[in-house]
């Protein structure tokens, strides 16, 4: 009886779906509506139907849908609870298979040797420990590094020096720190990873497919990215005490390390000459600039006083007006001699007598004499129609002033040209100890045996960190845990 309720339930399930087309029996907002219209006349269909729906449309009201009609259908047709031996047969098998499957994995998952790889220390720890040493050991290319030693010098000149010179110029005085700093910051420069590739085509090399993706570098790399990755492949260092800056330089091969570091040396020996150098004859060519012009003021100043000497007929204008000076009080002194002579004639003798007449005359001849002296120093040059108009009408005592003028800056001019040439002087000095030179400690060498990468070291570091980690994250896990 409940096997013929079920095959007529089954027969009038196929009927409609043979009486729906393909696209409608797909449709699951259809079918539903169909559910709702078959509920009140027949239940039992409308919970097969129903199945139908939730097999399309897993959702929570499709199930609790289906189980609502399921009851309502057991409570108007029983004879559907007990299924037919058929289907209790295929669902026995299914649950038979089911189980001996759920069996056979867990029989496997409970193997002695499956147990380790469950536990979180292996999938965490383990397996990636024994993958980076598989790298480490097998497909990590090896890197070769050469090393070179360089030191910044500058030349002695407290040797050939007077004390006072070298106070002066600054000697004593180091600049070895910021030499050397100078020095590492050019080597690390995209000028110098220009230079190098230039000459020696570096992004060819440590881009070459023959060495392992993680170590060489990408084809399409930009310039930054090629910066970055030659400042991963050079490493210079400073030596605090002795300024001895020491650089290694990694390269796949020894003998392109070698190169590499070759070039660089020669590279950096360049650019602190070039720096010297460039500073000095900056320094010099101001200076020499500065001292031509004071040695022109200079010249320009005596070729006036010359000329000025020139067009007066003058040797030293102050030794002539001291002579004329000289000869006037001479005659003055005469005159004074005379006039006491005839005073004395004049006591004794008439006026008419010979030797008052005389002296009388000779004392005339000299107070005439007298007057042109004078005029000497205060009447204006003779050749005035040679002269400019600045210096026409000129008395003794004023080409006297002129002169001293000339002579003063001629002086001034003297002392400028002594100061500008201990300036000149002092910046030779200055620019010759500006000059420094990069001297080769230690030439780059060839390396024998390939120094990277360090399988132990970085093996054991890569396991630490990871236990470390793995071990933060039990302690996280165990307290969020016992929290909850």
């Amino acid at each position: 009886m409940t096997q013929q309720a079920q095959l007529k339930l089954e027969d009038r399930f196929s009927a409609f779906k043979a009486s729906v087309s393909g696209e409608q029996w797909s449709d699951g907002r259809f079918l539903l509506k169909k559910v709702e219209e078959l509920e009140p006349a027949d239940v039992a269909l409308a919970f097969r139907l129903m199945q139908r729906v939730k097999n399309l449309n897993p959702s929570d009201a499709n199930r609790q849908k289906l189980t609502d009609l399921k009851t309502r259908a057991l409570q108007k047709r029983p004879e559907l609870a007990t299924s037919s031996s058929t289907e209790s047969k295929i669902r026995m098998n299914l649950i038979r298979h089911s189980s001996s499957l759920k069996t056979h994995i867990a029989e496997v998952i409970a193997h002695p040797k499956m147990a380790q790889f469950k536990r979180p220390f292996a999938i965490f720890v383990l397996l990636p420990f024994f993958i980076f040493s598989f790298y480490q050991v097998i497909l990590a290319s090896s890197r070769y590094e050469s090393h070179a030693k360089l030191i910044v010098k500058e030349p002695n000149g407290m040797a050939t020096l007077d004390p006072a010179m070298a106070i002066m110029s600054g000697f004593g005085v180091s600049s070895g720190n910021v030499d050397t700093e100078l020095v590492k910051v050019f080597i690390y420069s995209m000028d110098m990873l220009s230079y190098i590739d230039q000459e020696l085509s570096i992004a060819e090399h440590f881009s070459s497919t023959d060495y392992d993706f993680f170590s060489r570098l990408s084809a399409d790399a930009s310039s930054e990215d090629k910066l970055r990755y030659f400042q991963d492949r050079v490493l210079v260092e400073i030596d605090e005490k002795s300024q001895i800056v020491s650089v290694f330089v990694q390269a796949f091969t020894p003998e392109f390390s070698y190169l590499i570091s070759k070039k660089i040396v020669a590279r950096a020996e360049w650019f602190i000459n070039e720096i010297g150098h460039t500073l000095a004859k900056e320094q010099l060519k101001f200076v020499q600039q500065e001292h031509a012009l004071v040695e022109k003021r200079l010249q320009t100043v005596k070729t006036k006083l010359l000329s000025f000497q020139r067009r007066h007929d003058l040797l030293d204008p102050q030794a002539e007006g001291m002579a004329l000076q000289q000869i006037a009080y001479q005659i003055e002194a005469q005159i004074a001699a005379k006039r006491t002579e005839l005073r004395t004639l004049r006591s004794s003798m008439s006026e008419n007598a010979p030797q008052v007449l005389n002296v009388a005359a000779q004392l005339q001849s000299m107070t005439q004499q007298l007057e042109n002296e004078r005029g000497r120093l205060t009447d204006q040059s003779a050749s005035e129609d040679m002269l400019p108009e600045d210096e026409k009408n000129l008395s003794v005592s004023e080409i006297m002033a002129r002169f001293s003028d000339y002579q003063i800056n001629l002086e001034l001019a003297l002392q400028a040209y002594t100061s500008s040439q201990v300036s000149l002087e002092k910046s030779r000095i200055e620019a010759y100890r500006q000059l420094k030179y990069l001297v080769t400690v230690e030439s780059p060498t060839v390396p024998q045996d390939a120094k990277y990468p360090e399988v132990l070291y970085n093996t054991s570091l890569f396991l630490a960190l990871t236990l470390l980690i793995f071990g933060i994250g039990r302690i996280v896990i165990a307290t969020v845990s016992e929290l909850r």
